[in-house]
């Protein structure tokens, strides 16, 4: 397997509580994988580690074959351009518009012309469904909007791996299905790897091509969708039998 993104015996603890106590997970160049879990798992915990934000304890993490985890900010920063991050509320900035949240990382990063911004950031918008809306605020926008906004920022810099945290929460059925629609789209279009942390079973069985159960700081389960659907691990058979609303229809 041509891994993209490595977790090798990954340890991370915040004060006395441990919340990764040894996870070993590889993500495939091009995939799309989802990390399931409970609540206070260390879902959104451990995939911040892929970008830096949070560093491990003990063990690796591995991006495009670099190890990050004693990088410095500024060693750091060509491996976040690698990899783009929608957060699960969006952290749009709310004092500036949406041309102007796209254009940020444009202009931080890149040595495009405001012309080259301009047509980048209307590039985007329309890769996400969202052709003309740049003037309008983050406060003018629905839940679903700003998701996808965020998520046409996370993708401006041509990233080659993009990781969604809970990107389905807090919308509407109809929304959330969209949003899952797009995360499928843009993998197919982009050919980017892409780690979903969700607890949204639906969601899950809709995107993903791979399932990782992480349950008391470990991978307790990694596999195909069909394998996890006949998975004899109790805790992840109750956690897809309790969630699944119609996820197995």
């Amino acid at each position: 397997m041509d891994a993209f993104i490595v977790f090798e015996e990954l340890h991370k603890a915040f004060g006395p509580k441990q919340v990764l106590t040894g996870v070993n997970l590889s993500i495939a160049r091009g995939e799309t994988i989802v990390i399931l879990g409970g609540s206070g798992s260390g879902k959104s915990v451990l995939i911040r580690h892929a970008i830096g934000l949070h560093r491990p304890d003990a063990g690796a993490v591995y991006v495009d074959g670099t190890e990050i985890s004693g990088l410095s900010e500024d060693d750091l920063m060509p491996v976040r351009k690698k990899v783009g991050m929608l957060f699960q509320g969006g952290a749009l900035f709310d004092s500036m518009d949406v041309f102007e949240n796209i254009a940020f990382g444009l202009r931080e990063h890149t040595e495009m012309t405001e012309e080259q911004i301009e047509a980048r950031v209307e590039e985007v918008l329309g890769l996400v469904e969202l052709a003309g809306v740049e003037t309008l605020a983050p406060s003018d926008l629905s839940g679903g909007m700003r998701k996808r906004v965020a998520l046409a920022r996370a993708i401006a810099l041509s990233p080659a791996a993009i990781l969604y945290d809970e990107p389905t929460t807090g919308l509407d059925p109809i929304t959330a299905e969209a949003i899952n629609s797009l995360i499928r789209s843009l993998q197919s279009a982009l050919n980017v790897t892409s780690v979903v942390v969700t607890h949204d079973i639906k969601s899950a069985f809709t995107v993903g091509d791979r399932i990782a159960f992480l349950h008391e700081g470990k991978m307790s389960f990694v596999g195909t969708l069909l394998e996890a659907k006949q998975a004899r691990d109790p805790r992840l058979h109750e956690f897809l039998r309790v969630g699944s609303t119609g996820a197995f229809a």
